[in-house]
């Protein structure tokens, strides 16, 4: 074979290493995410943290948020489990998503909120052995919905989602989310695969109150 042809060969190889974690997220994921009118009930909803603005959430988070308050006031979950990074130098997620729940309408005894949910990983791994759900919607972002639900599932909770696709007025932002998810889906397959501890484990919190049948 000719150098040109090896290398060639070679950077079809690396081509379809590099696509394979996003194929298995896709793939894990399917069948399993829906509109809002359309997702099959569970116990609970988990929305994922973003970045948090001064004013608020933002933008996607809000949208993240607005969608969670539909299917608790459709009925479709019975309480909310907000996970994010609450320390002060990452803006409070977890205080601001709740905030922002109880302006739409949700009653803070429906309301958890996890605030070490530092990485998805870590989200989805700490609702299942800290806070006992094993049935959930997540709610994130289109473009993060299937490596979310792909992890939760990978962990063990029956795991159904809703994705935003905000891309009307976030066009830039949700082109750069597919972008990042890339290099992403390849350290959740390595997270799937090797199942690191979280950042922090923690004692049990909310259990009574999410871990429904």
């Amino acid at each position: 074979m000719q150098p040109g042809a090896w290398a060639a060969a070679a950077a079809g190889v690396g081509g379809v290493l590099a696509l394979a974690p996003t194929v298995w997220v896709y793939l894990a994921s399917a069948g399993c995410r829906f509109g809002v009118e359309s997702v099959p009930p569970r116990p609970v909803a988990i929305v994922l943290g973003a970045a948090v603005w001064p004013s608020g959430p933002s933008p996607l988070l809000a949208r993240r948020l607005r969608m969670a308050a539909r299917l608790w006031h459709s009925g479709r979950v019975g309480a909310v489990l907000v996970s994010g990074d609450d320390r002060p130098e990452a803006g409070q997620e977890t205080t601001t998503m709740t905030r922002f729940l109880v302006e739409l309408g949700l009653p803070e005894r429906v309301i958890v909120a996890d605030p070490h949910g530092y990485r998805t990983w870590d989200t989805c791994v700490r609702a299942r052995e800290v806070f006992g759900i094993d049935r959930a919607i997540v709610v994130t972002q289109a473009f993060h919905l299937p490596r979310t639900v792909a992890l939760c599932r990978a962990v063990g909770v029956d795991t159904v989602g809703v994705g935003d696709p905000s891309l009307v007025r976030r066009s830039r932002s949700t082109a750069y989310g597919y972008v990042r998810e890339v290099g992403a889906n390849a350290k959740a397959l390595r997270d799937a695969v090797l199942r690191p501890a979280p950042a922090r484990t923690g004692p049990p919190g909310e259990r009574s109150r999410l871990a429904q049948p």
